[in-house]
């Protein structure tokens, strides 16, 4: 960001309108620093802008300032979404939501903010009465029958971030048209219309009732409860890195059957400063660091891990070899769907109007499977959103019994309505039970899909491009793509290109179709003729554009893997070099 005296000058006016008795004693000392302070790299970073509220809510650093997450930027953007609330249910004599927040430093002020505020412009509001997981949220939202719902989440973002999750009645994460007249709405609301003098009559705390509830429902989706009796012993490592999981996922687990459960003494700490890892990511291998040592002091046979608000789901098991591996999120769902598929079809419980989904950016291994056990899959776009809306549009027709997505999130049950860490721990540790009665591993039972539907390699190539020029060059970026599209990429021909911003796809004898989707995103997708799949989308949440690179393999044996790792991961650096990422 420039440090020019027109920035500087538009800042200072943003930050002085700060200094009034509107904001609290705490936020005016913060500012006043920032404004005397010769470096004036803060009070650019806090208000530059203001924090949008974006389709799924907010997510921004801690901190004085309209580019900051705080109880006025907070207030504000609960303030526009009540008054949108009261717009849209009108008719409704009491309309009623859920709020819910995470470990994060802050999360229980800004719950308490937001319960507030709802309450202060007539809204009943169910408070949960400590961190709780993501998922327990959109059930309640349902369970309840509320109208909407707040998280106060920043996922697995660093320490130094939080965030405000937007559920609707549904307990999916808002869609069209409710996400854009939501923003409208917030958009027009400045601090000094914000209610924050609650109403306590209309906040009800709720707790353990609703994860008595919550926790019964997920144990109804075991679908093999006699292998976890034979397999009660199975050594299981779990943290929830300082997070919601910690919660409820040690209760699942006991409560499936499962008696030899360790969990990360340290990571067991609710803490909003995660002390004991760089970041609080399950994809990421060193969040896992304490958890490795203790399986490998335990001899474990699955270590698992949770996100701070216990939606996403990472995971470890031993190879061949005994050595441990990372099993990542292409594999994870394939795992579970591999699962779900071949279990309920042997015990009978499959049906001709079941359907799975996985998002388009997710492994095309698992639509090989679903054509093979002649079972509908469903492409949709990424976010977990779009898995719901399509639960949804089933809804009494057709029964929904997993789906996924790349990015370690992961939903087996139908009354949540986004990824869920506590049901797909509980459901892991089934999978892993079923493989050790067959005398397999969880890696072995990975080897046997590979052999049985074809070796996939899965790679995610992240180009960050920061500020204003940043999103000029991704934007240029995918200009150039549409204009120039591939026509090889390390050495295979392209013979398929879809472009979900036109809807349209394009194969190499030049035939043009549209393409089945709900609405548009700014997507590009190409398929080459040995199966290899390119992905390119701009994030939606932070400033980069990402390549999802899957290539195919033939394996002929268990023991191929490796060498089928290595000629995919040659293929793949051929790619990046087609695609200059190098």
């Amino acid at each position: 960001m420039e440090n020019n005296a027109e920035l500087i000058a538009l800042c200072e006016a943003k930050a002085k309108q700060w200094l009034t008795p509107v904001f609290d004693a705490d936020t005016q000392a913060s500012v006043k620093a920032m404004l005397e302070n010769d470096d004036k790299t803060d009070l650019i970073e806090s208000f530059y802008k203001n924090l949008e509220f974006g389709t799924g809510g907010l997510r921004g650093i801690m901190g004085a300032g309209s580019n900051r997450m705080n109880i006025y930027t907070v207030g504000m953007a609960t303030q526009g979404f009540a008054n949108y609330l009261k717009k849209n249910f009108a008719d409704r004599e009491q309309i009623s939501v859920v709020v819910c927040h995470d470990c994060r430093n802050n999360s229980r002020l800004f719950a308490e903010t937001v319960a507030n505020i709802f309450s202060a412009n007539g809204i009943k509001v169910y408070l949960f009465d400590d961190m709780r997981p993501t998922p327990e949220c959109s059930f309640a939202i349902r369970h309840l029958g509320c109208q909407s719902g707040v998280n106060i989440t920043a996922s697995h973002n660093p320490r130094e971030y939080n965030g405000y999750k937007a559920y609707w009645e549904d307990g999916a994460q808002v869609l069209a048209p409710h996400d854009t007249g939501i923003i409208d709405e917030v958009n027009k609301v400045k601090v000094e219309d914000v209610k924050f003098d609650g109403n306590k009559d209309l906040i009800q705390i709720i707790g353990e009732e609703i994860d008595k509830i919550y926790l019964d429902l997920i144990h109804g989706i075991s679908i093999d409860p006699e292998v976890i009796k034979r397999q009660k012993d199975l050594k299981i490592v779990y943290t929830p890195l300082h997070g919601t999981g910690m919660m409820l996922i040690p209760r699942s687990l006991k409560l499936w059957g499962f008696e030899n459960v360790h969990c990360v003494k340290e990571q067991m700490v609710k803490s909003g400063d995660f002390p004991t890892v760089v970041s609080p990511n399950p994809e990421n291998g060193e969040a896992l660091t304490l958890a490795l040592r203790d399986a490998k002091e335990l001899d474990a046979d699955i270590v698992m891990a949770s996100d701070p608000d216990a939606d996403r789901v990472g995971m470890a098991c031993k190879n061949d070899k005994g050595e441990w591996i990372l099993i990542n999120g292409n594999q994870t769902c394939l795992l579970f769907l591999y699962y779900i598929i071949s279990n309920r079809k042997a015990k009978g419980l499959l049906k001709p109007t079941d359907f799975i989904v996985k998002t388009i950016v997710t492994t095309e291994v698992i639509k090989k499977i679903a054509d093979k056990q002649q079972i509908e899959m469903r492409d949709c776009y990424t976010g977990f959103k779009w898995i719901a809306r399509e639960i949804a549009l089933s809804e009494g027709k057709q029964q929904y019994i997993g789906g996924g997505e790349e990015s370690y999130g992961f939903l087996a049950e139908d009354f949540v309505r986004d990824k869920d860490a506590v049901s797909a721990c509980s459901l892991l540790a089934e999978i892993c039970a079923w493989a050790k009665d067959q005398g397999k591993t969880l890696y072995e039972v990975l080897m046997d899909i590979y052999l049985e539907y074809g070796f996939s390699k899965e790679f995610t190539v992240n180009v960050v491009k920061p500020g204003k020029t940043g999103a000029d060059e991704i934007k240029q970026m995918m200009t150039d793509f549409r204009n120039n599209p591939p026509k090889e990429l390390g050495g295979s021909k392209v013979v398929l290109w879809k472009d979900y911003q036109s809807l349209e796809q394009r194969d190499d004898s030049g035939n043009v179709t549209k393409i089945d989707m709900p609405t548009t995103s700014n997507v590009l997708q190409w398929f080459c003729d040995d199966e290899t799949k390119i992905s390119v989308r701009p994030s939606g949440t932070e400033p980069k554009i990402k390549f999802y690179i899957e290539v195919k393999g033939t394996m002929k044996c268990s023991g191929c893997y490796e060498r089928c790792t290595n000629e995919a991961v040659a293929k793949i650096e051929a790619i990046k070099k087609s695609l200059n990422l190098e």
